[in-house]
């Protein structure tokens, strides 16, 4: 376990030597004493002003910014990714975690909502009613092993659950665990440099399900954010709601994030649209979980064109090493799945790259009749592969988009002709998908207030929430109503005087005025 009783190990042991670092699976009694901690200080943490929080990540974001060199040296040893993508990564991440500062310090995020009480309505006078967002609890975060920061340590669901007031118990993933010591490093100085009460913050080891199995089903645990596998949030998710009292789970389980490519861009740009989708699939070695995985094109003249444009570019595509082993066992074992069905044709395969479990771009194609015959080919295949599916007529494809579990993404790419006539489409999709991409590759999820990454169950086990974006906030808070109460008993963001300057709806319209 890590947290500030140790950190002057870690300290001592050195970014640059990590042989010498051992990692420590937490005992359940480490896990219970972490969330007990967690527990005792939520009030103090959650009554804290605003600026404390603020203060918090800020200095959060400015540990990881001077992490330097050695942080990406290590991380690439641990991961194989290489230094430019985590370069990319960290600053992404020192970004996330600026906007929820700036959001902090907006302050409408709270959504104050006042009612105004009508003591002279008739035939019963209205009491006054007023309501805000306030924090659940302790949160269990998990990490991921495909973003070692942005969806680790310091990434969205932890900085979200501290701005919202939520302390955090961290599990880390078992494929960085150097790295996410020394980013939990980061947090904890961060924590103890601007007085924040001691267990705000904690970093569990351990492999198997043990340590985490003993977060879920704490009683004290409120709320679960978990990055991952459809079989391990969806383990955690049953273990939750089987709880005596169960817990929201924010699980994002992967897609396939399908692609429909329209009649009339193949015919205007076949080449470039092929080229686009091989790269996007290809990316990070196709470990994205919006790695555009399974592509609808609809039969037409140039159909044949698109299909070898996509095969001779893809087949040029070089691997790369994949996050580990496990995850490159469980590539190869479904590129052949794909390869056994009789009925998908194996179109292209990449160029081999030297290394330790690097991975070959594979691309199939497929009739869209079979593919509706097996379910099994709607599967993630996690890993620069993809199945090109040639839909007979605009029925075939409404049918194959209709057949669709719920998904991360959906993406289309048409021409305006397209979009007239094949506007059902784009209807079929609002229902499957938490972001729709038109003329775009669904790779690259941009950390913005507006961005959804979430969608329908399977790709989430709760399709109203966001893990990218300043909504994210939203999952670790409730809201919470106040009648008829005196003026100093109230929140300040729910003060007639509006003394935290914020935006609020009073009486059905949004302003900062006060109340007179």
């Amino acid at each position: 376990m890590i947290n500030s009783n140790n950190v002057n190990a870690l300290e001592r042991a050195g970014a640059e030597n990590e042989e010498v670092v051992l990692f420590h699976s937490a005992t359940i009694s480490e896990v219970n004493h972490a969330i007990e901690k967690a527990f005792d200080i939520f009030e103090a943490y959650k009554t804290l002003p605003t600026l404390k929080r603020i203060s918090f990540l800020e200095n959060i974001a400015e540990e990881l910014s001077v992490t330097g060199d050695p942080l990406i040296s290590i991380t690439s040893k641990e991961t194989s990714l290489p230094q430019k993508r985590l370069e990319g990564e960290r600053e992404r991440t020192i970004n996330q975690i600026r906007m929820f500062v700036n959001l902090l310090k907006e302050g409408s995020w709270i959504n104050a909502v006042i009612d105004p009480a009508q003591p002279n309505r008739l035939p019963l006078p209205k009491p006054d009613i007023r309501q805000m967002q306030i924090p659940l609890g302790v949160v269990g975060v998990f990490g991921a092993s495909n973003f070692p920061y942005a969806f680790s340590v310091a990434g969205g669901d932890t900085i979200s659950a501290l701005a919202a007031g939520c302390p955090v118990v961290f599990k880390a993933h078992s494929g960085h665990p150097l790295t996410s010591a020394l980013v939990g490093r980061c947090i904890l100085k961060a924590a103890r440099s601007t007085g924040m009460p001691e267990g705000v913050f904690s970093l569990l080891h351990g492999a198997g399900q043990e340590v985490g199995t003993a977060i879920v089903t704490h009683t004290k645990i409120k709320a679960i954010a978990f990055t991952g596998s459809y079989l391990g949030g969806k383990s955690i998710f049953d273990a939750a709601v089987k709880r005596p009292e169960p817990i929201p789970v924010y699980a994002e389980m992967g897609s396939v994030n399908p692609v429909f490519v329209l009649p009339g861009i193949l015919h205007n740009n076949s080449r470039a649209v092929a080229e686009s989708l091989a790269d996007s699939n290809a990316l990070g070695v196709g470990q994205f979980c919006t790695n555009p995985g399974i592509i609808v094109i609809l039969k037409s003249k140039d159909t044949e064109q698109f299909l070898e444009d996509y095969a001779l570019y893809a087949s040029n595509l070089k691997g790369g090493t994949m996050l580990s082993e496990r995850i490159y066992h469980a590539y190869t074992s479904g590129i052949d799945t794909l390869r056994s069905h009789e009925e998908v044709k194996l179109i292209a395969a990449g160029k081999h790259d030297e290394g330790l479990n690097s991975a070959v771009p594979h691309a199939f194609k497929v009739s869209g009749k079979s593919f509706l015959q097996n379910k099994n080919l709607y599967e993630e295949v996690f890993g620069p592969s993809a199945t090109l599916v040639v839909a007979d007529d605009s029925e075939q494809l409404y049918e194959i988009a209709r057949s669709f579990p719920g998904q991360l993404t959906a993406s289309v790419w048409a021409m305006e002709n397209d979009f007239k006539e094949h506007r059902e489409l784009f209807r079929v999709l609002e229902n499957k998908a938490g972001r729709l991409v038109l003329n775009n590759v669904p790779t690259g999820v941009e950390v913005t207030h507006a961005m959804v990454h979430g969608g329908p169950f399977p790709a989430t086990t709760d399709s109203k929430a966001t893990s990218v974006g300043s909504r994210s906030i939203y999952r670790f808070t409730r809201p919470l109503c106040y009648q008829n109460f005196p003026q100093e008993l109230l929140p300040d963001a729910l003060k007639d005087n509006n003394p935290l300057q914020i935006w609020r709806h009073i009486g059905g319209i949004f302003t900062k005025d006060g109340l007179k």
